[in-house]
């Protein structure tokens, strides 16, 4: 039997950052908190924000990149003092996974984010949510998982339940015109990788396929096209593969991401991390689900290829590292590593889970 799943209201394209206000006003929030971070303080995003919704009653800005429970703490006890009746998540993952977690908090789940974390089950409301990604890959504003670190430099540990759901996600691919080339193509593997594990993770759902087919087929179509400067229609492709990753999230995902957990203990960024690990993660599925790799291959536009080649040679021509010492992951005790990847929950929902050997041979693949 499928799964039942929820997504969000959501608005999209081009300049609809404007409807903010009149979503605003669909959910009842009167006095919403901004939570966001200091680099789109910087780069002018949350004044424009602001601006297009006067509304806003108060403004958190320091979540950190990596997402911690003392910084989800702090935006609660903003949410506090302002007086706030719901939130605007504007960011990143980092921003939109804290802004899930306040969510739940401020509604009474836990006393604490600590207290909350790994724990849906005790989550029984949430705030009001609107999410507006500005990365165009981790699929947060239309997932029910919401990651953060107990303490900083931990491993990221997710708290999944369709009621993190945002209510709403505001997705205008103008917000995402200043990120890096490299951010661009590093988030879009992300994308892609949600997509393609959320497609081999069992058990299957039509829906969940069809979003998950799509968004492999516009990753490798147009993320190319993405990192120019004039790429507006590829990067508005790129938040849509994004949202479909997000909602495929919903069936689960897979080796790539128990990787990647293992290897979350360094500063490196998740996307890259996951580009390194895909191609082989992804031609193992292969070798035990080839109807669906097949099906994988063709929304590709790589019928024929291995998939495994097909994945590494676009990775590559995004100027992504192929191996994780390439990438600035130092792999110590590999051991340790190998227990990490098998022990990882992304594996409940893999159709197959690789042995410790074959986790062992893949990290010994991509060391570098």
């Amino acid at each position: 039997m499928a799964l039942a799943f929820v997504l969000p209201r959501l608005v999209f394209g081009a300049g609809m950052l404007r409807e903010l206000p009149s979503e605003l006003l669909l959910l009842g929030i009167s006095q919403p908190l901004l939570i966001s971070d200091r680099g789109l303080e910087r780069a002018g995003v949350v004044s424009t924000v602001c601006l297009t919704a006067p509304a806003i009653a108060a403004v958190f800005l320091d979540v950190p990149e990596n997402p911690t429970a003392a910084g989800a703490d702090l935006a609660v006890q903003a949410y506090r003092d302002g007086a706030c009746d719901g939130i605007v998540a504007l960011g990143g993952g980092s921003v939109l996974d804290t802004a899930k977690m306040v969510a739940a908090l401020v509604a009474g789940a836990a006393v604490c984010a600590a207290d909350l974390i790994g724990r849906s089950e005790v989550i029984r409301a949430v705030a009001p949510l609107i999410a507006i990604p500005t990365t165009i890959g981790t699929g947060s504003e239309s997932s029910p998982v919401a990651a953060l670190h107990r303490e900083p430099g931990s491993i990221a540990i997710g708290t999944r339940g369709a009621i993190l759901v945002p209510k709403v996600a505001l997705c205008d691919p103008d917000l995402a015109r200043s990120l890096q080339r490299r951010l661009i193509a590093a988030t879009a593997i992300d994308a892609l990788s949600h997509c393609i594990e959320g497609f081999f993770a069992e058990p299957p759902h039509p829906v969940i396929d069809a979003l998950a087919l799509d968004g492999i087929a516009r990753v490798f179509a147009d993320v190319h096209a993405a990192l120019e400067p004039d790429g507006d229609a590829a990067r508005a492709s790129i938040m849509a593969a994004a949202f479909a990753g997000g909602a495929a999230i919903h069936n689960g995902l897979g080796p790539a991401h128990a990787v990647a957990l293992a290897c979350a203990d360094q500063h490196v960024h998740h996307g890259t991390v996951i580009g390194v690990a895909l191609p082989s993660t992804t031609r193992l599925l292969a070798t035990h689900f080839s109807a669906k790799a097949a099906r994988v291959a063709m929304a590709a536009g790589n019928g024929n290829a291995d998939l495994g080649d097909a994945l590494r040679t676009l990775i590559g021509s995004l100027g992504l590292p192929a191996t994780l010492d390439a990438a600035g992951y130092q792999v110590g005790a590999s051991e340790a590593l190998v227990a990490a990847m098998v022990a990882s929950p992304f594996n409940r929902s893999s159709p197959y889970v690789p042995t410790p050997a074959e986790y062992g041979a893949i990290l010994t693949g991509i060391a570098g």
